[in-house]
């Protein structure tokens, strides 16, 4: 008896401890006071009934984004959401390392220790699961590795197909159409991405954050049309096509070029440039300013290259450039913009093979976050003020 009462006493301080630590916000403390002691006869009693809820560890559990609902949303047209998160297991466009088709799955595996329940943050004072949207994971679309142009168009009817969906409400956050956060794969899964919400938002202004132009019009060596379409002219192919404005602008660019003629290409391609270095300059909010004074009130699309992070912090890329922004600078920066008229996001270019610990899908899990909040805000937060901040105030 006494081994009984000790193991659950270790037990529930156990549950206390890691609690503390806020891995837990789902568990109702209060359900372990009720619980029978291990030394009853296990077979008189359901889990339920002795244990509680089969709940879902930050550690367990069926792998969706932040352990949201998941639904084959493609497959489902009774399905309909606010918000849907949507992988894109694409990475045979890349001109370097690949790898990225697995980004989808390490951005889910870096969520896990985020959940609904524990979506307030202080920097954006409010959680984004909480503001009346229905928010989904929609699963992945199965692109075929083996024909780009095929995976292209299999992306795009996945993406219009989402795009057609009733939003569940319909409100200032929450608009009549969808809006999807994309989860890459590489940077070519926004050229057919651009192509489904140009049919339905008309051209599209692009907010840009990379150490990559990719305004390129073609690579050494191309054989084919296909061939042109890589993740490095998207952009390009996308602005010969109609489908942006000539709005757009580029975050944190700090890659080699053949010359000052990239960049006056990526300006006919409709793109300011503000670089990586800028920061420095400039400050983040004369970044955060000109990119809203340059934005404006067209709809506008925010696709960001896990490479724009410095590859210290976020190594797991495809082409990784030295010399990038934090990923606190960053963050700061997608806390500046809200209250634009976004119609989409997405992350991508996360290779997990390159990644040590999971820092890269943690980082890009957390933005993805930012995303969620960015879209249901009517503009930037706040400051946070600490309770230190207020007495001093007060004194």
């Amino acid at each position: 008896m006494w081994v009984a009462v000790k193991y659950t006493t270790v037990l529930l301080a156990s549950v206390l401890c890691v609690h503390s630590h806020g891995e837990h916000a789902d568990v109702d403390l209060r359900q372990f006071s009720a619980q029978a002691s291990l030394s009853d006869n296990a077979k008189d009693l359901t889990w339920l009934e002795k244990y509680g809820p089969q709940i879902d560890q930050p550690f367990s559990g069926p792998l969706s984004f932040s352990h949201l609902p998941y639904a084959r949303c493609l497959e489902d047209d009774n399905i309909d959401f606010d918000i849907a998160i949507l992988g894109m297991p694409f990475d045979t466009g890349v001109t370097y390392r690949s790898g990225a088709r697995f980004g989808p799955y390490a951005i889910r595996s870096g969520s896990r220790r985020q959940r609904e329940s524990r979506g307030y943050t202080m920097a954006w004072g409010s959680n984004p699961y909480e503001q009346g949207a229905k928010i989904l994971d929609c699963g992945d679309v199965p692109v075929t590795p083996f024909d780009n142009a095929l995976a292209v168009d299999q992306m795009e009817v996945a993406y219009s197909t989402l795009l057609k969906r009733p939003t569940t409400s319909s409100s200032e956050v929450a608009p009549t159409i969808p809006r999807i956060v994309s989860l890459g794969g590489d940077h070519t899964i926004v050229l057919p991405i651009l192509r489904a919400l140009h049919r339905v938002h008309g051209p599209i202004s692009v907010i840009h954050f990379d150490a990559h132009l990719d305004t390129w019009a073609a690579y050494p060596g191309q054989a084919s049309e296909q061939s042109r379409v890589t993740h490095g002219t998207f952009f390009y192919l996308a602005q010969e096509e109609g489908l942006m404005g000539n709005n757009s602008i580029h975050g944190g660019i700090r890659c080699k070029l053949q010359g000052i003629e990239d960049l006056q290409n990526d300006e006919k391609v409709g793109f300011y440039v503000i670089s990586t270095d800028d920061i420095d300059d400039l400050g983040i909010p004369e970044i955060i300013k000109r990119i809203r004074q340059r934005i404006g009130n067209s709809p506008v699309y925010l696709s960001i290259d896990i490479d724009v992070i410095d590859p210290g912090l976020a190594p797991a890329t495809g082409t990784p450039e030295a010399g990038g922004w934090t990923t606190r600078e960053l963050k700061r920066i997608i806390r500046g913009l809200a209250g634009l008229n976004f119609v989409g996001a997405d992350l991508v270019e996360v290779s997990p093979s390159y990644d040590h610990a999971e820092i890269t899908g943690i980082a890009a899990a957390d933005l993805v976050h930012d995303f969620l909040s960015l879209f249901l805000a009517t503009g930037p937060p706040a400051p946070y003020h600490s309770h230190h901040s207020r007495i001093a105030d007060e004194l």
